[in-house]
């Protein structure tokens, strides 16, 4: 596969080959321009293009607001408060400008610059737009405001913007020779109507003729990342006609819209050569709500040297030269001394504990098994799943040891359900604190989780299947030698070996016999195996998890990285 980068790389450092579209991108904790895992993903994947000199460029929104910070309320309400935060701290704004015509209306469109440098200097530059300028009118300055805010009319507006304006801002910026076009989700699906006009010109052709379409299709890439029928953005026929009605002809807008909606996954799978799901369980999940296409697998990855910890970090710097650019490096792990790992692992404990101490006056014990979980909080991904019988939680303690649990996630500020289910958490959480060491921690967030992660001792997971497209929070505990307990779904499918890599909630066998499991049967095994042999191990066979924790760094934490998954799309997706 490096070969195949090798020959992909230029001589020319500013020539770039390819310009990767995410409406969200994860820089570091201090710029809210990512709500979660695909920002995250987005952030992590140009990171390891930078390090490996991939001739990439990323597009985004600005966010100007940011996605929200959260608190909660004396009664466990979650509260959205906005994000403040200087632009000009971290990027540069360029001169340039474009416009795009919305409802009769000229919208301008300006763009920052932030420089990503990877290990050898090699910069990826990404470019942010923002609405927020003189030009505008006040409403249309506030479009790039709100990172998934607002109503249908909102979201149209920015997806415009992304695509369409994101597009005719690389022109102008003078990059004229972009080879693919990767889409990281459907909300950028628009840039797909922008390069048909583009190659169509001046001239009279249909911009959906055979000519153009084989055109188009052999420079679009296009990753999906949504398992649930929900999660694909749709707006309706009306809206598109109102909103684009000029930008294309009417028989142009019924070409794209199906059922009187536009759905943007159809049409950046209509648009696209390569397309791919973020797992292998994914991809059989996305041709089945998408029969017909060509859907391949890249299985997601993190950013192995952004997501260790301070302490795993010089443990492997001592031990496994090259690992930050080499994460295949990490399979050498078996030759560390154990207990280095667990004294490191104690390190990463007391620094998550001594965070919580100052911010939440809260004592955790070193020495007590430690359950984590985070991440968005919403129905399908049942964060409530573990409280479900607390006096089955009660007598797991008094059978086998104490346990202390750590929750996060935020949920979307439409999300009723969402915001439901972390109160009945953190109330449920008031209720056993006599019995464990219980913690919801406020607004989480990069800083939060580089934190979180490596300090508990496992990582809990238990989403309904088959609706986790990968998941990547357990790939950034398995590099920290944190193994998993996980529904078998999207990434520990393909990671999961039982009592090696850490556990799984439901049996493998059903899932290959395609045969339902009921919630009840998971979260009998979820408890019998923290009773009877997660736990126990812990408090009783150091030996045996200190191997385990080795598995999850030599057998996983090694292959679930981004530098791995950019060669994959190097050779599957850009250099065909």
């Amino acid at each position: 596969m490096e070969n195949a980068v090798e020959k992909f790389r230029i001589s020319n450092k500013d020539e770039i080959r390819v310009a990767y579209f995410s409406m969200e991108i994860g820089f570091h904790g201090e710029i809210p321009t990512y709500s979660g895992g695909l920002g995250v993903l987005a952030g992590d994947t140009l990171r390891s293009c930078a390090d490996l000199e991939v001739p990439i460029l990323g597009v985004t929104l600005v966010s100007n607001k940011g996605y929200f910070i959260q608190k909660f309320d004396d009664d466990d309400n979650q509260i959205e408060q906005p994000y403040v935060w200087d632009r000009n701290k971290y990027f540069t704004e360029l001169r340039e400008r474009v416009t795009v015509k919305v409802a009769e209306k000229v919208i301008y469109i300006k763009a920052w610059k932030y420089d990503l440098k990877g290990v050898t200097g090699h910069i990826v530059p990404i470019f942010l737009l923002d609405t927020n300028i003189i030009e505008n009118d006040e409403e249309d300055r506030h479009i790039t405001d709100c990172l998934y805010g607002g109503d249908k009319c909102y979201r149209f507006l920015q997806e415009i913007i992304l695509g369409i304006g994101g597009y005719r801002m690389l022109k102008k910026l003078g990059y004229y020779d972009i080879e693919k076009y990767h889409m990281n989700e459907g909300h950028s699906a628009l840039l797909t109507l922008e390069l048909r006009k583009d190659l169509v010109g001046q001239s009279n052709w249909d911009m959906f003729n055979d000519a153009i379409e084989k055109r188009v299709h052999n420079r679009c890439v296009f990753t999906t990342h949504t398992p649930v029928p929900a999660g694909h953005d749709k707006f309706k026929k009306e809206l598109v006609e109102k909103f684009l009605r000029g930008y294309l002809t009417q028989n142009e807008i019924d070409a794209i819209c199906e059922n009187d909606n536009l759905n943007l996954t159809l049409l950046a799978l209509n648009s696209s050569k390569y397309v791919n799901g973020v797992a292998k369980k994914h991809s059989e999940v996305s041709r089945e709500m998408f029969p017909g296409y060509n859907i391949s697998s890249i299985t997601n990855g993190i950013h192995s040297a952004f997501w260790t910890s301070p302490a795993t970090q010089d443990l492997f710097d001592k031990y496994l030269k090259g690992w930050r650019n080499d994460p295949y490096t990490l399979r050498s792990v078996f030759s560390i001394p154990p207990d280095e790992i667990w004294n490191a692992h104690c390190e990463n404990k007391k620094r998550l504990f001594e965070h919580i101490k100052e911010e939440y006056g809260v004592n955790f014990n070193p020495d007590s098994f430690t359950i984590g979980f985070a991440r968005r909080i919403t129905a399908y991904k049942r964060p409530y799943m573990f409280f479900t019988d607390i006096e089955r939680i009660k007598k797991i303690v008094e059978s086998v040891g104490p346990i202390q649990v750590i929750f996060a996630g935020k949920a979307h500020p439409n999300d009723t359900e969402g915001k439901k289910i972390i109160r009945k958490i953190r109330k449920t959480m008031k209720e056993l604190s006599e019995t464990i060491n219980v913690i919801y921690l406020e607004n989480y967030d990069i800083p939060t989780a580089q934190l979180l992660i490596p300090g508990v001792d496992i990582w809990l997971n238990n989403p309904q299947p088959p609706k986790e497209a990968s998941g990547t929070s357990g790939m950034k505990a398995s590099v920290n030698g944190v193994p998993n307990l996980s529904i078998l779904d999207g990434w520990w499918l393909e990671g999961h070996v039982e009592d090696v890599t850490g556990w799984s909630i439901g049996e493998r066998e059903m899932i290959y016999k395609n045969i339902k499991i009921e919630e009840t049967e998971e979260l009998e095994t979820l408890y019998s195996k923290l009773e009877t042999k997660i736990i126990p191990t812990y408090y009783e066979k150091r030996k045996e998890w200190l191997k385990i924790m080795q598995n999850t760094i030599g057998f996983n934490g090694s292959f679930f990285s981004t530098h791995r998954m950019v060669y994959q799309y190097v050779l599957s997706a850009y250099f065909d």
